[in-house]
This record gives structure tokens, C-alpha cells and sequence, in this order.
């Protein structure tokens, strides 16, 4: 149950906010093998005075803010970054104008399912991938 926040500046139409959101769970479900219907994300617009860019950055630049479950491997947040980045590419979008960020709380830090604490749950999955 990856939470991910795409963060752009204002001024992409619907469509392409649609796109962006469908680029990044492509990207979730291939290198973390997430269900395909696991899908918690969100966009944040900020008007241009808000929003200060990377040098040599594109108004094209996405942030993405992924926090999951702490335990998945180095290979996977790996296939995740090129994943990322690849999706995007698909729109037009530049690597160097894709910057990630993974947080992992721990299991104990999640309540799901009806409140419960997602250490205690069985996730019918496995997060070591």
C-alpha cells in the first residue's frame, strides 16, 4: 500500500495529471509488484512562486514522494527509480525533471484495515521483493 505524492507546478491540464498519476502506479506495480488496484496517490500543484526547481530543471520536473513498508531491497527500489523514470519518459518528461524520494515507516507506524497495526495483519503479499 504505497501513499504517493506527485508534487508539479500549476498548469498541466487534467488529462495530463491523469497521465502522470497512471505513469506512477505503472511504475509501482512493475518494480514493487504491488496489486494493480492498490492505489493510494495524490498531486500537489504549486503556483510557480512556489515552487523552486533544481538548476537546469524543466517546468516538466516531478517530485515523487513514495512512502511504503520498510523492507524491500535495494534491487527493488532500484527497478522502482528506472521504473519511475521510465514512465514518465513516456510523457515527454526528461529523467534529470524526475526527482524520488522514498520514506518506509515501520510496519508498527501503519494503522490499516479498520485501525488495525499493519505489523498484525496479513498483507497477502510479500514487501522483501
Amino acid at each position: 500500500m504505497p501513499l504517493v505524492r506527485l508534487e508539479v507546478r500549476q498548469g498541466r491540464s487534467a488529462a495530463h495529471k491523469q497521465a502522470l498519476l497512471d505513469a506512477a502506479h505503472a511504475a509501482l506495480v512493475t518494480a514493487l509488484r504491488i496489486p494493480d488496484d492498490d492505489r493510494m496517490q495524490r498531486i500537489v500543484e504549486h503556483a510557480r512562486e512556489d515552487f523552486e526547481l533544481p538548476p537546469g530543471s524543466s517546468d516538466d520536473f516531478v517530485l515523487v514522494e513514495v512512502t511504503m513498508f520498510a523492507g524491500r531491497s535495494r534491487q527493488a527500489k532500484r527497478r522502482l527509480y528506472r521504473a519511475l523514470v521510465g514512465s514518465f519518459g513516456e510523457l515527454g518528461i526528461a529523467p534529470t525533471d524526475v526527482f524520488v524520494v522514498l520514506h518506509e515507516p515501520p510496519m508498527d507506524h501503519w494503522g490499516i484495515r479498520g485501525g488495525q497495526m499493519a505489523s498484525d495483519v496479513d498483507l497477502e503479499f510479500e514487501v522483501q521483493t
